[in-house]
């Protein structure tokens, strides 16, 4: 336990603390947008007592999260330990990462000369406002979309379809979505760059690469999260008619 505790109060704990929670939340980042991409996979049509219903897909797979490792585990409870790793994760990275700037800022002398670090403590200063709107927005996200305590339109809890349409037709929503979605890219790119110097992976020979990599992911991951409240807002997808919900569990 003292190792630990020695581990976590020195620099070099921080920066791999702050590198493992956030690998985790690109995990985490990446797989999610994989499943809200699935407003574009269209539907399955599934028959109920003689009747035929359109099941769209993201719905599907907000049924498919809610049943992780069953019949191991009961229903819902993969999830909430999924949920409370992320919680975790979030929490710790916060938690280093200030510690690490407060750090920094003590250690920094006052006649800083203009040089290389001044861009660096220029990257730190964004990396730290982009940071807090995405937590901020990941806030109101579960508030809005995942608990419903804030309505924008009608909400149902596990139709995730609808309830990404009845919000999106709202321009001014789709557009802070948008917005934040920018935000995400730079800190995206500037978390994947530093997860590969602090975990030592980056080299000379392959930082172009990495930094390629890093910008990539990062423009790709903001784009497809961008791509669904734009597509709600001009129209681009379909209405779905309401199902019941009962079809979720048995298909």
């Amino acid at each position: 336990m003292n190792r630990l505790a020695k581990f976590y109060a020195s620099s070099i704990g921080k920066k791999f603390i702050a590198a493992i929670t956030g690998l985790i939340l690109f995990g985490f980042v990446a797989g999610h947008v994989a499943g809200h991409l699935k407003v574009f996979t269209g539907v399955d049509t599934i028959t109920d007592n003689g009747v035929e219903y359109a099941v769209p897909h993201i719905d599907q797979y907000g049924q498919f999260l809610k049943d992780a490792g069953t019949p191991v585990l009961p229903a819902m409870v993969g999830l909430w330990i999924a949920r409370m790793v992320l919680l975790g994760s979030v929490i710790l990275h916060i938690t280093v990462v200030i510690q690490l700037s407060l750090k920094s800022a003590e250690a920094r002398p006052v006649d800083y000369v203009k040089s290389k670090k001044r861009s660096a403590t220029w990257a730190a200063r964004y990396m730290m406002f982009s940071g807090s709107v995405v937590l901020a927005f990941i806030i109101f996200h579960i508030l809005h979309l995942t608990t419903g305590t804030i309505r924008i339109g009608d909400f149902e809890h596990g139709a995730v379809y609808q309830n990404l349409q009845n919000t999106f037709r709202h321009w001014y929503v789709a557009l802070g979505y948008v917005i934040v979605m920018g935000m995400l890219a730079f800190h995206l790119f500037h978390g994947v760059w530093s997860l590969f110097q602090t975990l030592g992976l980056d080299s000379p020979d392959r930082n172009k690469a990495i930094r390629l990599f890093a910008m990539v992911a990062s423009i790709g991951i903001s784009i497809g999260f961008a791509l669904v409240p734009l597509a709600f807002l001009f129209g681009l997808l379909p209405e779905v008619a309401d199902y019941p919900h009962h079809l979720l569990g048995g298909h």
